[in-house]
């Protein structure tokens, strides 16, 4: 807790050269962009230059949106890869690879709200990434399943064994990892504010490799690119509207979901008994159903947003939850009255920052699947995402992979406000436990009466693709186990990287003093001033 600000993230050197930046002055803003840069030096293992970014601001009574995310390659499409005799997206490789959309985000945001030099915001990255940093044993876990994945395969994934497993394997706990290509590729952004990595020697070395190594990126989707500030889409959630960036993003899973469980009476009830999860579990599953039925790059298909926010559209969507027993296969809705959901574990990094000014900064940025590609730029340290895996490759598709189009996307910063006034930033990284993550830290915080930590800290639940329900170990064994006999497959997950991981800082009205909560599943910490 504090008044002068805080700053909340998934890496503790990260989150103190955030609240560096507070304490010599700087705004929520300058914190917000040293933690973002600096965690992409710091957790790798699940952001880099080469991804995307999200972020939601408030500020001087406004709130403001920004959608970073990238386009397909121009010339990418569909039918190229059907004629491949591909049925799905790729994974990994250049047919995974989308433009990348996060250094445009950091130019964006800064041109507009940062304060301090650009170039002192991006020193502490820049710095950790010449002379070094200790890996802390969570992300050194992740660290090990990329050298699984990647290692010893040569090709297009030589550089990634060059630059991320020196003496061929992972970096163990503790153990300091430095990377020179990616401390002289910060210091071209900070000294161009951005512009080098679309209109100059990075975007020029990104396209020549991609040409060279039967890539699809040209230096055309660099120039073309520019992120997109959005209008939010909300709904109000017994006294608290709950802010989300619209699609191409998933954030309307967890809006439409918590318009189902508005309908139930929650308030000091047990939000870990069966029937509370059977609620929660239920309303996912119906929001998934319909997010990955209509939801695609609004530039380019029309997507209902307005009809599945209605209040009117959840009451019908929740008479189908019964009582006793799991729905059998919950199908898609007609929101204008008149997909299927594909689950992924992906890698993200999520933080937010407040100051003494009442800026707050939500924002989430990712490579996607951990290192995202596998691609890595020669020279450079920039690891490519592989966003494009979030594509569908099924004709006529809402999200159907095209040259141009941005694709559904998993990675989603939130935000709170009451009758108009600022009152927590917050999100839940993990692919797409990240609107179940939403759901249950806001029920958490407003059926539950939990202050932000207790909240983030409470056991959860993740709705899986397979139609399959993970739970955490501290969920009791006769709450599981009425949870089957309704017919949910449920079983026990241990590895808490299943279960996301959020932050949230919270302003008190009343009295301004911000609170501010770290997940335990990751290596985080929250700090305030």
């Amino acid at each position: 807790m504090g008044c002068r600000g805080a700053v909340a993230t998934s890496h503790p050197l990260a989150a103190q050269a955030g609240i560096n930046m507070l304490a010599a002055g700087g705004n929520a803003m300058d914190a917000t962009l040293a933690m973002a840069a600096a965690l992409v030096v710091l957790e790798p293992t699940s952001c880099g230059l080469g991804g995307d970014a999200f972020a939601i601001v408030w500020d001087e009574g406004k709130m403001h949106g920004l959608n970073a995310s990238g386009k397909a390659p121009m010339s990418l499409s569909a039918d190229s890869l059907r004629a491949l005799g591909m049925t799905e997206m790729p994974k990994e490789g250049w047919e995974s690879v989308t433009t990348p959309g996060a250094v445009s985000a950091w130019s964006a945001l800064y041109g507009r709200f940062g304060s301090m030099p650009f170039r002192d915001i991006m020193a502490p990255a820049i710095h950790y990434a010449s002379e070094g940093a200790p890996v802390p044993p969570i992300i050194a876990g992740y660290w090990r399943s990329a050298e699984r994945r990647y290692g010893g395969r040569g090709g297009v994934y030589a550089e990634f064994e060059r630059v991320f497993l020196p003496g061929g394997r992972a970096p163990r706990p503790g153990e300091i990892f430095r990377n020179q290509d990616l401390a002289e590729t910060l210091q071209s952004i900070a000294a161009s504010y951005g512009r080098s990595f679309y209109k100059g020697s990075l975007a020029r070395a990104i396209a020549e490799y991609s040409e060279a190594s039967g890539g699809y990126l040209s230096i055309d989707d660099f120039l073309e690119h520019s992120p997109e500030w959005v209008d939010l889409v909300s709904i109000n959630y017994r006294g608290l509207d709950i802010w989300e960036i619209p699609p191409n993003g998933q954030g309307i899973v967890a809006l439409m979901a918590l318009n189902i469980m508005e309908g139930y009476d929650l308030e000091g009830a047990d939000l870990l008994s069966p029937e509370v999860l059977h609620v929660v579990i239920e309303a996912l599953r119906l929001a998934f159903a319909d997010a990955h039925a209509y939801i695609g790059d609004p530039r380019h298909v029309d997507v209902p947003t307005r009809e599945l926010l209605s209040k009117h559209y959840a009451s019908h969507r929740r008479r189908l939850i019964l009582s006793d027993r799991a729905i059998e296969d919950p199908a898609p809705g007609e929101p204008r009255g008149s997909g299927r959901w594909e689950g992924s574990h992906g890698d993200t990094v999520y933080l937010c920052a407040a100051d003494s000014g009442g800026m707050m900064v939500s924002y989430i940025q990712s490579n996607y699947m951990g290192f995202g590609s596998g691609i890595v730029i020669p020279g450079t340290g920039i690891s490519m995402q592989n966003r494009g895996a979030g594509f569908s490759l099924q004709e006529g598709h809402p999200n159907e992979l095209a040259p141009g189009r941005r694709p559904f996307h998993t990675i989603i910063p939130s935000f709170a406000t009451r009758n108009g006034v600022p009152i927590a930033a917050f999100g839940v990284m993990g692919g797409d436990m990240q609107p179940q993550g939403h759901v249950q830290v806001v029920s958490g915080i407003i059926d539950g009466k939990l202050d932000p930590q207790a909240a983030i800290d409470r056991p959860r639940v993740r709705v899986m693709a397979d139609g399959s329900v993970a739970a955490e170990p501290l969920i009791s064994d006769d709450a599981l186990d009425a949870l089957r006999r309704m017919g949910h497959m449920v079983r026990v997950e241990k590895n808490p990287a299943g279960f996301g991981g959020g932050q949230m800082i919270w302003r008190d009205p009343d009295t301004g003093v911000l609170i501010a909560g770290s997940e335990p599943r990751k290596d985080g910490c929250a700090i305030a001033l």
